[in-house]
């Protein structure tokens, strides 16, 4: 039997679509050995891949070719080539240099002597070792079928890890909105790695927390909450925007009969939500039919999904609750004291420096959400004291700085760290850079970053606008007094970034204005 016919017979099917190619690597001195290594494999197939050939002819040029290219599958490597171990050290380069633990290294020598069979297989890192005379067609397709295959599974267990390494890093910070993106993202594509590969996929879901925003939210609808290929990018639109025909006949249907619905080039499952609609997570571009094991392992994934992504938004739930109470607070203290909406500038500006000097998402949150309650030991205050249209008398004056320490007496105690942090700020955002505000005479960096930022912010916000003891400033003015107690009131640094972003600062003024007297009769 000819080998023509036995590469005939490993050919399940006829090669329809393009499905990609399996990089082949010949490193071989002599170009006729090039030639009959292309032709003995030139109508190979495997997993409906064809192979793409690349060519070296030394040992630098196969060194330079692995830079070049991450995903070479298989590599035919001469032993004796410029020099005796030339191919050795190509071997040894693509494990320990180019840190490559994928590509199967098959050495082809036609002097064994040269390089005893033992010793290498001992000493370097290769899959198989083969003499040129024993290598015929029939042979040279066993071995390259052999290492393809060796191939794939060591992708798809690096796509499982790279899949599982995502799940694991986003858990520490799962209860944000981002690190759930994170999440999900991981569990499809460990996922899709585990059926072997989906070009195509996306998990759909009516909840609103979409990463960009949707105008005229109807719970009832389904929305790309995250993709892969191509609904990588299609975050936020609608199912009947993305999906169409019989794949979208599918969604409904898994989605009405709340089910798995399984087609050979895609599939459909349905994710049970105890606090919405349901979602789907839809997988095309499949690489073969599952099996019976496969789909109940759709299944069990679609579901944990779905029970993550459940308390996730639970928790964001009780975090927004938590931060409009904390708003309305704030809103309540700007109503009593006249103050209109000082306390949305403030935090709007407090989460622009915060941004541009470094922090972290998470004490950009945290910030926001505590500054608020900076002004809440003015309850203490006499109304008659707060609301004098006169300079103060130096007793008058010490009692409004009473509010600093009021404010931390009465957040002090909690076991919540944004209460504490609120805390905080409440009792310091009056301590001058110089260590000559109040109420403990704090200096320098001992003044936590959070309220050095609401300090200058604080100010800022105070002077542009009117109160019943001034009229606001101009903003010429205001910058001229935030120079001038550069170093002394507030943090030089702070001080050079908010001047040098003054016009983002002066535009959450223009948006955000105090509303008219009139509104709050």
């Amino acid at each position: 039997m000819s080998d023509e016919i036995l590469f005939a017979e490993d050919i399940e099917e006829e090669i329809g679509e393009d499905h990609g190619t399996w990089k082949v690597l010949i490193v071989d001195d002599e170009p006729e050995v090039h030639a009959v290594t292309k032709l003995a494999l030139s109508d190979f197939v495997f997993q409906e891949k064809r192979l793409e050939f690349i060519s070296a002819y030394n040992g630098k040029q196969a060194k330079q070719l692995f830079l070049e290219h991450n995903d070479i599958a298989v590599v035919l490597l001469d032993v004796v080539m410029e020099t005796d171990d030339a191919g050795l050290k190509v071997a040894d380069f693509v494990r320990n240099e180019a840190m490559n633990n994928f590509t199967r290294i098959i050495l082809r020598t036609g002097q064994p002597g040269q390089a005893p069979e033992r010793d290498v297989i001992i000493n370097y890192d290769i899959n198989d070792y083969k003499s040129k005379t024993e290598l015929t067609a029939q042979k040279l397709f066993t071995v390259v079928i052999a290492a393809l295959r060796s191939y794939r599974d060591i992708t798809v267990i690096e796509e499982n890890r790279i899949g599982l390494e995502k799940i694991i890093s986003a858990s520490a910070d799962l209860f944000s909105i981002h690190s759930l993106e994170h999440f999900i993202d991981g569990i499809v594509q460990q996922l899709a790695s585990l059926l072997g590969g989906s070009k195509d996929c996306a998990y759909l879901t009516s909840a609103v927390a979409c990463p960009r925003p949707i105008e005229n939210i109807d719970s009832s609808q389904l929305f790309v909450f995250t993709g892969k290929g191509e609904y990588q990018h299609r975050e936020g639109e609608r199912l009947e925007d993305v999906i169409s025909g019989k794949q979208l006949a599918s969604c409904q249907k898994a989605l009405q009969n709340k089910s798995l619905v399984y087609e050979d080039e895609y599939l459909v499952a349905y994710c049970k939500s105890k606090s919405m609609r349901g979602s789907l997570l839809y997988m095309s571009g499949l690489p073969r039919k599952l099996t019976k094991i496969d789909k109940r392992l759709v299944e069990i994934f679609a579901q944990n999904v779905q029970i993550a992504f459940d308390n996730v938004l639970l928790n964001k739930d009780i975090e927004d609750t938590q931060r409009e109470i904390i708003e309305r607070i704030g809103q309540a203290l700007e109503y009593h004291f006249g103050e209109g909406k000082h306390i949305l500038r403030v935090v709007k500006m407090c989460e622009l420096l915060g941004s541009k000097i470094g922090l972290s998402e998470d004490e950009i949150k945290m910030l926001g959400l505590a500054v608020p309650l900076h002004d809440i030991g003015k309850f203490k205050i006499p109304e008659v004291i707060l609301n004098k249209a006169d300079k103060l008398s130096d007793s008058e004056r010490k009692v409004v700085q009473n509010h600093a320490e009021f404010g931390y007496l009465v957040l002090k105690n909690s076991k919540r760290p944004l209460i504490r942090t609120a805390a905080l700020i409440a009792r310091d955002h009056h301590e001058y850079w110089n260590g000559k505000g109040y109420p403990r005479g704090k200096y320098g960096e001992e003044i936590h970053i959070f309220c050095r930022i609401t300090a200058l912010v604080d100010a800022y916000d105070a002077l542009r606008h009117s109160r019943n003891y001034k009229e606001a400033w101009p903003l010429e003015k205001v910058v001229e007094n935030i120079k001038q107690q550069k170093g002394l009131q507030f943090d030089p640094s702070l001080v050079d970034v908010l001047l040098e972003n003054i016009d983002a600062i002066e535009q959450i003024i223009a948006d955000n204005p105090d509303p008219l007297v009139e509104e709050h009769v």
